[in-house]
């Protein structure tokens, strides 16, 4: 299963999103430190989720990794996110 397939996945099992858009970008840091030439290390990550009601940024941050801690200590260097509640 690809990277972006299992991000998906568990974002959708811990956090039922309303809107979870999930963006590749690691062809923008080939040569960098980290980048697998094959993809998949680098991720923008948009998440709008109810779950996220009433939580800081680095509440909602912290949940977000607690879900991909796997993939975090694997295939994921860098991880970029933006993370709401409904209506923000």
């Amino acid at each position: 299963m690809m990277v972006a397939d299992r991000i998906r996945e568990k974002l959708t099992r811990e956090l039922a999103p309303q809107r979870l858009e999930i963006t590749d970008e690691s062809g923008r840091h080939v040569g960098h430190a980290g980048a697998h030439p094959e993809g998949e290390s680098h991720f923008h990550v948009e998440v709008v989720s109810e779950a996220f009601t009433g939580k800081s940024r680095v509440e909602r941050q912290r949940m977000v990794y607690a879900a991909l801690a796997e993939e975090m200590e694997g295939r994921i260097h860098a991880l970029a996110l933006s993370t709401k509640a409904p209506g923000e």
